[in-house]
């Protein structure tokens, strides 16, 4: 399975949360021997980003360890709102 989060940031934290984002993540792939991705919407509204999280191949329930994570990096302080955090999975193809 794959996470996806997705949440909105202010222009003006940017910055301060790319290095939040990037501690998290390199904390996590050394830590679960994962690759993980960062991305942002390419248009913003009202000085606000969206921006997404990507984690492949993890196992059931990282979403809980992304939560802690998150909040003890203080990511989840800058978010504007709810971190959308959702779990995809391979189609397979019909026998």
């Amino acid at each position: 399975m794959d996470l996806y989060i997705y949440y909105t940031i202010q222009a003006g934290d940017a910055a301060l949360a790319l290095q939040r984002v990037t501690q998290l993540q390199q904390q996590l792939a050394a830590a679960y021997d994962i690759v993980p991705q960062r991305k942002r919407r390419v248009d913003q509204s009202d000085g606000v980003q969206t921006w997404m999280e990507i984690y492949p191949a993890v196992p059931p329930g990282f979403d809980r360890v992304i939560a802690q994570a998150a909040a003890e990096h203080g990511l989840t302080a800058l978010a504007q709102g709810e971190r959308h955090v959702e779990y995809f999975s391979e189609l397979t193809p019909c026998a």
